[in-house]
């Protein structure tokens, strides 16, 4: 049963690409309950279609769904949720972004009080990497049998079980081996290196960093394994050729490790290290000023109406009714076209926006009240917030299908899982 659930969601990530999960994904009981009510008034009324059976439309709607919700998290994300906050997010910077990228997760109403931090870094964290032995690519295997080693990560033993056939040669069993790991998913990383005609397989924990009390972060052995042994020797499967270690750094002058290179600093930054500092050298980390703020505010909203404008033209040629999507965002940029001109932001002729960062600067340079002189990119906000919710309810609306009878007004049924058709397109092959 589970094999056979795992290859349906493996069909769904494979097929329609879902975006990245974000915080606005976790939704309270009164807001799922919201989301409910509004497909039982949306569908009210609605005739009764021809079920959709066509793959490639079935692709395309959900497939507009998913860039919907994306396009909606980015608005949550600048504060969408609520009108006050709308834009006014905060932006880190950092001195040498080639060293380290800093992004605020702070509180906006304290981010006044933020302090700035001087980070140095000695060294990069980094994962467990085992090499094993060169061996000739069509030298003679193991002899035939069924081997198996054991594998310790996290805590867990794990034992992976092969078999070798008379004739197969080292590389048929190191290519064997890497696909054992790879899909056994325990979070470690198997590839193949060649170097003057032989091959090695080699083993990179996912993750960095020292395991508390720990000296590795996964062992290899068939010491005591069920099957025939030998495999560990042969192959040189437990030759630690890298050892895991600690990021190290100071910060503001006091010494600190971390077992990823990624960490927070006190609730309000998040850091990802990306190279060491030179000796004497530092980078700088804070927030930006209001105006650089807002630039990035402005180009990340931007970059999110794009992408939906992007993933809705794919589907002109092949989805008649996709065309009325894209007119009907042009129309709600449209509505903007002239505030948006006059300040730095231009719209070609696919209908997506084009950024003049340095004419945007300029205007909010000489505003003396930011916030009303951009309130037009609030309400161009709150309109894309209120399509993307609409597409989400119900992307089928955008799909070309014949109606087999109207409802009768006043007098009929309850269907609210009708508009939620797509939802079952993502296991139409299972059921």
């Amino acid at each position: 049963m589970n094999v056979a659930l795992n290859n349906v969601y493996n069909n769904y990530l494979t097929t329609y690409q879902p975006k990245n999960l974000t915080k606005h994904d976790a939704h309270k009981k009164s807001e799922l309950r919201g989301v409910y009510n509004s497909i039982v008034k949306l569908n009210k009324e609605a005739p009764w279609y021809l079920p959709t059976t066509s793959k490639e439309t079935q692709n395309y709607a959900v497939d507009l769904k998913e860039n919907a919700r994306e396009l909606h998290n980015t608005l949550a994300d600048l504060g969408g949720l609520d009108d006050t906050g709308l834009l006014n997010k905060k932006s880190a910077f950092s001195s040498n972004e080639n060293i380290a990228e800093a992004v605020y997760i702070g509180d906006q109403a304290t981010a006044g009080t933020s302090p700035k931090f001087e980070l140095e870094v000695a060294s990069l964290a980094s994962p467990q990497e085992n090499l094993g032995n060169f061996m000739d690519d069509g030298g003679s295997a193991l002899p035939p049998d069924t081997y198996s080693f054991d594998v310790s990560i996290n805590d867990m033993n794990y034992e992976f079980q092969f078999a070798v056939a008379p004739g197969e040669t080292n590389k048929d069993v190191q290519s064997r081996l890497m696909r054992l790991v790879n899909n056994s998913n325990i979070g470690i990383h198997a590839d193949m290196v060649e170097s003057e005609g032989r091959t090695a397989l080699r083993l990179t924990s996912d993750s960095s960093g020292l395991p508390y009390g720990k000296s590795q972060i996964f062992q290899v052995s068939d010491d005591r394994t069920s099957k025939a042994s030998g495999t560990v020797e042969y192959f040189g499967l437990d030759y630690v050729s890298q050892e895991a270690s600690n990021a190290s750094f100071t910060l503001n002058g006091e010494s600190r490790t971390s077992s990823s290179n990624e960490f927070s600093i006190g609730k309000q930054f998040e850091v990802k290290l990306k190279s060491i500092t030179e000796e004497g050298e530092s980078v700088q980390i804070g927030l930006k000023e209001d105006v650089d703020s807002l630039a990035d505010n402005v180009t990340q909203l931007v970059g999110g109406y794009n992408a939906f404008m992007k993933a809705a033209s794919n589907y002109l040629g092949s989805q008649t009714r996709s065309n009325n999507l894209v007119q009907e965002m042009k129309g709600i940029a449209g509505l903007y076209h002239n505030s948006m001109e006059a300040m730095g932001l231009n719209m070609a002729e696919d209908g997506t926006l084009e950024v003049d960062s340095a004419l945007l600067k300029e205007t909010a340079l000489q505003s003396e009240d930011i916030s009303e002189t951009f309130s037009y990119l609030k309400d161009f906000s709150s309109s894309l917030m209120r399509k993307s919710n609409q597409i989400s309810l119900n992307p089928m609306d955008y799909v070309d299908r014949k109606i087999v009878a109207y409802k009768n007004p006043g007098h009929n049924y309850v269907s609210p899982y009708t508009t939620s058709a797509y939802s079952g397109m993502m296991f139409n092959s299972y059921c």
